[in-house]
């Protein structure tokens, strides 16, 4: 999730000419959607890594899988439609409270992930878990663990 959510915040900063630096941060931790969906790079790292390490036969896999699918789902269907119409709601309302006078509080706009931005996160998930899984197999092979290789991370920060 931490890479997409860098991911996202570079995108973000490349995109976009104004930077504040709350944008970077609301970016970083609060903003949803955007390109990659880091939900989808997490649930899909959690199945590619139960697939490899419990085995595609595992019930673990399966619930892991299940469990990606809904999100997967969730992503780009009912919360990015639940978006859509909250903006059609706050235009009507807009449009009402200028045609009566009222006053019209929007509602949130949720925003969800488009078809793109969620299979980005699900391609970003599955490398990260197989690279975590290659990186594992290579410390192995020289009789190290991966404790060696975060000592050495955080030795460097």
């Amino acid at each position: 999730m931490f890479a997409a959510q860098i991911l996202k915040m570079v995108i973000y900063l490349l995109a976009h000419k104004k930077k504040k630096k709350w944008d970077v941060v609301e970016t970083m931790f609060w903003r949803t959607g955007g390109m990659p969906s880091s939900h989808s790079a997490v649930v899909c790292s959690l199945a590619t890594s139960a697939g490899i390490y419990e085995g595609v036969d595992s019930n673990f896999f399966i619930f892991c899988l299940v469990f990606a699918m809904v999100v997967l789902r969730d992503s780009v269907g009912v919360r990015r439609a639940a978006g859509l119409q909250a903006r059609a709601l706050n235009n009507l309302g807009k449009q009402s409270a200028e045609k009566t006078g009222l006053v019209f509080r929007s509602v949130k706009e949720i925003q969800g992930h488009t078809p793109l931005e969620v299979f980005a996160g699900a391609t970003l998930g599955i490398l990260i878990a197989a690279v975590f899984h290659l990186v594992k197999l290579h410390l192995e092979s020289q009789n190290r663990n991966l404790s060696f290789l975060f000592a050495a991370i955080f030795h460097l920060v």
